[in-house]
């Protein structure tokens, strides 16, 4: 059944929305899911026309559409606002062409917002949406916030407070972009629908723990974000241990998001905190540098020779009933099933197969 509603993007015009956004919400248009009463603002304080604004998305959409013609005819639903959020009157010019487009499209008042910037940002705008009524409490609404959610506890504390504020918690989605790659969408299958691995994804048979993220894309347009951020932020805080949680956690009760966000939760608990010792003997912090990689220029960064996660997991490996999460997975050969003491066989858990160089390898070729 085809939804209806208008989306509101925030920073439509970042390389987010560009690489991410726009090809899944194109991927929804193929599949029916949205058809022709939807609409899409984009918002950015880039001064585009919506003319341009359509050119960007066909671009970003060009790999995916069937033909020109389709291409067009889903841009075609596409609106732009210059916006700056903290600029009261923009809001009011945004509510104004929410309320037209909901007329014109039928979209039954329901409301979607992908708050695509600097969390710094988040409060100020849940805050606007409130007050210039754009929230209004009519047809569903729904808030969607991308990662870094905050720089630590406080300031993410800080962000839930801005949100819930404006917004049910149940109306809000924080989001991690990396888990719907398909080969992380698998893991579950892989660990608790396979008896081959579900009977060997534990202490006795796993030996370490192995997460490289090797990507070929470099900083491109996003210096500002990543001064502010850095890889480490990025990367490690989000991605890596969403995927370190989903190799580590025991099987939930059941696969509803209350139970997995437990089992989830249950590793971070473990985690120990390096210290300064630790800090200084196994880290290595790297800077961008220009290299190359095969033939195409790209950014590179110092390797960590050690592993993070294994440093980070050690109370669980010597002895924790959840401790798995790892990409060096136990087989037995046919020579080896009458030996007592099976042995541990490595296979790299990636993101690419581009190189493996590390037991945590972080690249400055991250998205």
């Amino acid at each position: 059944m085809s939804s209806k509603v208008i989306i509101t993007i925030f920073g439509a015009s970042g390389d987010l929305a560009q690489r991410k956004l726009y090809p899944s919400l194109f991927r929804l248009y193929k599949s029916g899911n949205l058809s022709q009463h939807f609409a899409v603002i984009g918002t950015a304080r880039r001064p585009w026309s919506k003319e341009y604004f359509e050119s960007v998305v066909v671009e970003s959409i060009s790999e995916l559409a069937d033909s020109a013609e389709q291409a067009q005819e889903f841009a075609s639903h596409f609106y732009y606002q210059s916006h700056d959020v903290q600029d009261t009157e923009h809001y009011i010019e945004l509510r104004k062409l929410q309320n037209k487009l909901n007329e014109q499209y039928q979209a039954e008042n329901n409301k979607l917002f992908f708050l695509s910037m600097a969390p710094q940002f988040f409060g100020t705008i849940a805050k606007h949406l409130k007050s210039e009524q754009i929230v209004d409490g009519k047809g569903f609404e729904r808030l969607i916030v991308e990662k870094p959610f905050g720089t630590d506890l406080a300031t993410a504390s800080k962000l839930n407070e801005d949100l819930l504020a404006t917004f049910d918690e149940e109306q809000i989605f924080r989001i991690d972009h990396y888990l719907g790659k398909e080969m992380i969408q698998k893991i579950f299958a892989i660990r608790f629908a396979n008896l081959l691995f579900e009977n060997v994804w534990n202490r006795q048979y796993i030996d370490n723990i192995q997460i490289t993220f090797a990507e070929k894309l470099g900083v491109e347009e996003r210096g500002g974000y990543y001064d502010q951020s850095g890889a480490l932020r990025d990367m490690v805080q989000n991605h890596t241990l969403q995927l370190l949680s989903l190799l580590a956690m025991d099987k939930p009760k059941s696969f509803t998001k209350d139970d997995i966000r437990a089992e989830k939760a249950k590793v971070f608990e473990r985690l120990v905190q390096p210290s300064e010792e630790d800090l200084k003997r196994f880290f290595i912090r790297g800077q961008y540098k220009s290299g190359k990689s095969t033939v195409e220029n790209i950014f590179l960064t110092v390797v960590s020779p050690m592993s993070i996660l294994s440093l980070l997991l050690k109370p669980l490996l010597l002895g924790l009933s959840s401790l798995i999460a790892t990409a060096s997975v136990t087989f037995l050969s046919s020579s080896e099933q009458g030996s007592a003491s099976p042995k541990k066989a490595p296979m790299s858990i990636s993101s690419s197969s581009k190189w493996t160089p590390s037991l945590v390898s972080l690249s400055n070729q991250m998205s």
